[in-house]
């Protein structure tokens, strides 16, 4: 048998890996056996192709040395960067790896172009040779529509730049006009592949995702993240059809479709256009309503809410990024714990895009071992929260501001909230007044039924326990 079928074989069982990744990842209690597949399936990929490298004589010395050292180099970053990095920074750095599939879908199109058309290699002839020319434009505008786009998302996540939207005169006129001169600048290239058709639309692709993704409002980031992620999915894609690897092919369609999949459920969940998100003019059309309070609100302490939690029957808990910010999912799972041994029926709602990633909040009950059955979706928890006694909203904020249903005017009109306003007690997590990511003010915090704790949420879990001791079962 062959080096290349050896190869063909090894990439088929990396990509049936994969998908037992997919599959596995998509279940709380099957998601470590779905990353066990996936590292496992990534090391049979790199083991074929260093074999290919090593099989081939010609480059054989030159070839192997660039790609283990591109391996280490990788990996000791990676590791790197896993060991130092917090939840609260998960989803920039997402963000910042999803740039990086995108940069290296350009640097493989543009090394296609240069091996076959300025080293005059024949792999292509005639009508085949088109083709490759569009594949190169093609995958060139997805990963460079990829990296400036994430690079942006990466800055805003990390409030190294505002998080609202940039909203340019004429826009949406700026977008298509972009993707307008991309269509022209490939019908060029295929016809006559000179130099400059290949540049000019490397730089309208990094200015367009740059702008496309400038042009969402930070409150939007979780959908872009996922997008973004389908984007890369489809660059790594475009990278396969240019290196004739069908792995690479393989792959980038399991993530681009599982990223599109994600963001179009996503979407319905906050009553947004999928087509909106792609376009990049995704919740900006009302201005935004300002932090100007509505109203008085009225404080609590730790021993109050102590005293209402012993006299609660039912409990739900909201979490939202507030609490990976101060770490506070450790004592939340405690105070789980010892609620639930009184008696008391403590639940978690999820919001879909609670936190700055899909998923965040689950994964951080997970790590503090809240148990996967209490943990609930949005849908799954908003018709009982009128049947709850006390609702602990902690570190949440637009996804439980009643102004998405009551305000159209608001930036976040029309997306589905978790209804915390209908229990019969509502306390709130906060460090002060301030307005969330969207920069909305929420009337939540004026109710009548509304209370605010107000400091470090970990602190106040923590104090809400001791006093809890205190109180005889």
């Amino acid at each position: 048998m062959s080096a290349g079928s050896i190869a063909t074989a090894a990439y088929l069982v990396a990509a049936l890996l994969f998908v037992l990744s997919l599959a596995g990842l998509s279940k709380n209690e099957s998601a470590r056996g779905g990353l066990t597949y996936g590292v496992i399936g990534m090391a049979v990929a790199l083991a074929a192709t260093i074999g290919l490298c090593l099989h081939d004589s010609t480059a054989r010395g030159r070839v192997v040395v660039i790609l283990v050292a591109a391996v280490v180099i990788g990996a000791a970053i990676g590791l790197w960067r896993a060991r130092v990095v917090q939840m609260t920074g998960m989803p920039e750095l997402i963000a910042l790896l999803h740039s990086f599939v995108g940069l290296a879908a350009v640097l493989v199109g543009w090394a296609s172009y240069v091996e076959v058309e300025r080293e005059g290699l024949a792999t292509f002839t005639g009508s085949l040779l088109r083709i490759h020319h569009a594949e190169v434009l093609i995958g060139i505008f997805i990963g460079a529509v990829t990296f400036t786009g994430s690079v942006v998302a990466y800055l805003k996540l990390s409030a190294k730049i505002k998080s609202a939207p940039l909203v340019l005169p004429g826009k949406n006129v700026l977008n298509l006009g972009a993707l307008v001169a991309f269509a022209a600048l490939t019908v060029r290239f295929v016809i006559s592949p000179d130099a400059w058709p290949i540049i000019a639309a490397t730089a309208v692709a990094l200015l367009f995702g740059w702008h496309l993704v400038a042009s969402i409002g930070g409150g939007d980031m979780p959908v872009v993240v996922s997008m973004l992620n389908s984007y890369s999915g489809w660059a790594a894609a475009a990278s396969g059809f240019l290196l004739d690897n069908d792995l690479l092919i393989v792959t980038g369609a399991l993530v681009g479709s599982s990223g599109a999949y994600l963001s179009y459920i996503m979407c319905r969940a906050m009553n947004r256009s999928f087509l909106s998100v792609i376009a990049g003019g995704f919740g900006i059309e009302a201005g935004p309503s300002g932090d100007v309070e509505q109203g008085e609100h009225r404080e609590i302490t730790a021993e109050e809410t102590a005293e209402l939690l012993t006299a609660a029957s039912r409990v739900v808990i909201t979490p939202g990024y507030g609490m990976a910010v101060a770490q506070a999912q450790y004592p939340v799972a405690d105070l789980t714990r010892t609620l639930r041994e009184r008696g008391v029926d403590v639940r978690f709602g999820i919001h879909p895009v609670a936190g700055r990633l899909p998923g965040h909040m689950n994964v951080l009950l997970a790590e503090a071992k809240v148990p996967y059955d209490i943990v609930l979706e949005m849908d799954e928890i908003n018709d009982d929260l009128a049947d709850t006694d006390v609702v602990l909203v902690i570190g949440a904020n637009d996804t439980v501001n009643p102004a998405a249903l009551e305000d159209p005017g608001s930036p976040i009109a029309g997306m589905p909230v978790l209804r915390v306003w209908e229990a019969r007690k509502a306390i709130v997590f906060k460090r002060s007044m301030a307005v969330g990511y969207a920069g909305v003010q929420n009337p939540l915090f004026f109710r009548e039924n509304t209370q605010m704790l107000f400091g470090n949420a970990r602190t106040k879990v923590e104090e809400i326990l001791h006093a809890l001791q205190r109180v005889p079962v």
